[in-house]
Formats: structure tokens, sequence, C-alpha cells
């Protein structure tokens, strides 16, 4: 996989389609096939295309690659992002699910990845202010955030949002 990442700007409004898109992402079935099919089939389909297809289709998707928390094995996922100035933010939806997703854990655990190719380290954000703005970003970016956070807040959980800095390629990760 290439070593760059397309810039996403997240002022930009999302277009009818793309909303139209992210609401069907709400839907009981396409979170299930989320949560079930397409973190397993992203990391492939993204590795096999450069980066150039995930079945997020029209939305940013990059693959993140952490470090067990547990295990200390190479983990990948297909994850959503955006730019913050020359920080990419991702959020720990899991389709807002009961539970954080596993690479969370990996992050808070080890905090330098590889995302899109880039070696990066990741920092929660903890600031609510902060986290404000930023979900008012993400929103643009993939409308279903939203409802995400609706469901997680269903289930007692607050969704986290990462913010990946890059970091010197000499530090190395899951050696």
């Amino acid at each position: 996989m290439a070593n760059h990442i397309k810039h996403v700007d997240p002022t930009r409004a999302p277009s009818r389609f793309c909303r139209a898109y992210a609401a069907v992402a709400t839907t009981s079935i396409a979170k299930f096939v989320s949560r079930h099919v397409s973190w397993k089939l992203d990391p492939l389909l993204l590795r096999l295309t450069r980066g150039r297809l995930a079945t997020t289709l029209i939305f940013p998707t990059s693959l993140l690659e952490t470090q067990g928390a547990r295990s200390g094995a190479r983990r990948r996922n297909a994850i959503i992002y955006f730019h913050d100035g020359d920080r990419v933010t991702i959020a720990a939806s899991n389709a807002g699910a009961a539970r954080h997703p596993a690479w969370y854990y990996n992050i808070r655990s080890n905090p330098d990845v590889t995302f899109g190719g880039i070696p990066m380290r990741g920092a929660v954000v903890d600031d609510e202010a902060e986290r404000d703005r930023l979900w008012s970003l993400a929103d643009r970016v993939f409308p279903a955030f939203a409802t995400y956070r609706r469901d997680a807040a269903e289930n007692h959980r607050s969704i986290p949002l990462i913010q990946l800095t890059a970091r010197a390629e000499s530090d190395e990760i899951c050696t």
C-alpha cells in the first residue's frame, strides 16, 4: 500500500448522495454487515487495491495497523478518517455498538500505529470542547456518525475520537 492518504477536507458539505448512502449505513442490516463482514474484508480490499477500494465506497477510508494490546500481533482495520490541520482524526464508533472496537484498546496500549502506510502516533481526544468541534467536522465527512453516537449513548458509551500525528519513519511498529 502506498505511503499516502488522500487529504479529506471536513469543512466541505456532504452531497445528497453521500447523506443518502450514510443513511443506508445506519440500517440494522448495514451495521450487521459492517461488524461481521466488512471489518474482515476491508483490510484485504485496501491492501489489494493500494488503498483505493473498501466497502465504504464513497467515504474516505484507509488501513490502520496497530499492535494488539494483549497479543502484540499486528492488527489491520479499515477506518473512515478526515484531516484536521496536519492531524488525521478517526472515530472508534464500532457502528454505535455497546463496546469500543478492539483497535481502540490497541492504540491506548501502543499509540504508535501505521495509517495508510504512514507511521503515526495516536492520542485520544479528551477535551469536551475539542470533541464537540471534531464531531461537527466528522458528521460532515460521514453523516452516519450522529446515529452511531446516539446508538452508543443508549448503551452508556461515548465514542472516542483519536487524532493521529506523523512520527519519524525510523520508529518501528509491531516488531
